[in-house]
């Protein structure tokens, strides 16, 4: 099992306003609290820095915005970056995939009802790797999930979820999106993001 990324959280607005290192912590300062305002963050230094500038500096995008800007070594450009996020353990899910450079968001798919953030970040690659496969581009395809890009390596999505009238919609997605990796195996390079150097990736949807 990979290990998780240790991450920190900060609390503009809550019960007590605060840096904590844990989501668990946090979490009990912004659940049920009208107009909480928090983000997390990768590095100790930069929620430290945010809690200096405010929730306001930060609010809209992603904790780390342009950080790989400036690191030593930077993502490919031209290139697109994707992310999924869900309501819940078992959805809504949404998707989203971004031009890296510009951070403009150039597709998305959802909502659906019943899925998984793996499941949606599988379908958000091979999506991008549809987009740019029509306009005839290379460019690489940037995620942090690594089980989606060993799903898509292996041109097949190994989710566990149950298939149920409610999760119809995502199956039938999946299922497209294995028929299509299977008609094209050489398709444009699909990367892992390095958020621990590069901050959030840019497609993130800012949910904490």
């Amino acid at each position: 099992m990979a290990k998780e990324r240790k991450r920190f959280y900060v609390v503009w607005k809550g019960r007590r306003p605060g840096i904590y290192a844990s989501w668990e912590a946090a979490r009990a300062q912004v659940e049920g609290f009208s107009g909480a305002q928090y983000k997390g963050f990768a590095r100790r230094e930069e929620a430290e820095r945010a809690w200096q500038q405010g929730y306001q500096a930060y609010a809209g995008r992603p904790a780390s915005h342009g950080r790989w800007r400036h690191a030593a070594t930077q993502p490919v450009l031209p290139s697109l970056a994707v992310d999924a996020a869900a309501a819940g353990p078992r959805g809504p899910v949404v998707y989203r995939g971004v031009l890296v450079d510009e951070e403009r968001e150039v597709l998305c798919g959802g909502p659906y009802p019943l899925g998984t953030v793996n499941v949606g970040e599988f379908l958000a690659i091979v999506h991008a790797l549809q987009w740019l496969h029509e306009r005839g581009l290379t460019w690489p395809v940037y995620s942090d999930s690594a089980v989606a890009r060993g799903w898509v390596a292996r041109g097949r999505c190994r989710t566990r979820l149950p298939r149920t009238p409610e999760s119809a919609p995502i199956f039938a997605q999946i299922a497209q999106g294995e028929a299509w990796l299977a008609e094209h195996p050489e398709h444009s390079p699909v990367l892992p993001w390095d958020t621990r150097h590069w901050g959030e990736i840019p497609a993130d949807f800012n949910r904490k």
